[in-house]
């Protein structure tokens, strides 16, 4: 079907039936998303995130490789384009190559800023599109922003740069760790 993701049947269970305390990080609109995309899990305990996974769009290219076709909102290591590995076909376990872009995160805190104009948030929006840049939302508060290889990223923060200063928003590189895969407690 057009559009539609090959999910395996079991993630698919998993993700419309959570039982427990797991949260899932999905991605709604993925940057790259195709007619024929393959949807991955990453345990994001390695970095910090206990019973969080975070849903990734791939697409299947030769071999056992998927490139990433989302930009990665929790996960460190990986970028959009980046070619991957999966264990058991559903969890990704291994960077294979790196397409040289990078991942810029900004978090907004809540409640958003009570004065006017101090809210960031559309500015940033702003920057985004005026700089030809492909980012994703999760919610109102937190977007990953793609960053190719040689562009110059310094009108993004400088959109957010008073929000960052006054402790209202946080940013960072998305590769400021290297990628780590933890599968149900054991270490790739």
């Amino acid at each position: 079907m057009a559009g539609q993701a090959d999910v395996p049947e079991q993630m698919e269970l998993q993700m419309t039936n959570s039982p427990g305390h797991v949260s899932y990080i999905t991605h709604d609109a993925p940057v790259w998303r195709a007619e024929h995309n393959y949807i991955a899990m990453v345990d994001l305990a390695p970095f910090g995130f206990e019973d969080e996974w975070e849903q990734v769009w791939l697409r299947p290219l030769e071999g056992d490789e998927f490139e990433f076709c989302c930009i990665p909102f929790r996960v460190y290591g990986v970028a959009l384009g980046d070619r991957v590995k999966l264990r058991d076909g559903k969890f990704v376990s291994s960077v294979a190559s790196k397409s040289g872009r990078r991942v810029f995160r900004v978090f907004f805190t809540a409640p958003r800023p009570p004065i006017r104009g101090s809210d960031l948030r559309g500015a940033l929006r702003s920057a985004i599109s005026s700089g030809g840049f492909l980012s994703e939302w999760s919610g109102d508060r937190h977007v990953a922003v793609d960053i190719p290889a040689a562009v110059d990223p310094a009108g993004l923060f400088a959109a957010v740069e008073r929000e960052i200063r006054d402790g209202t928003a946080y940013w960072e590189w998305g590769d400021a760790e290297p990628f780590k895969a933890e599968v149900g407690g054991h270490a790739e």
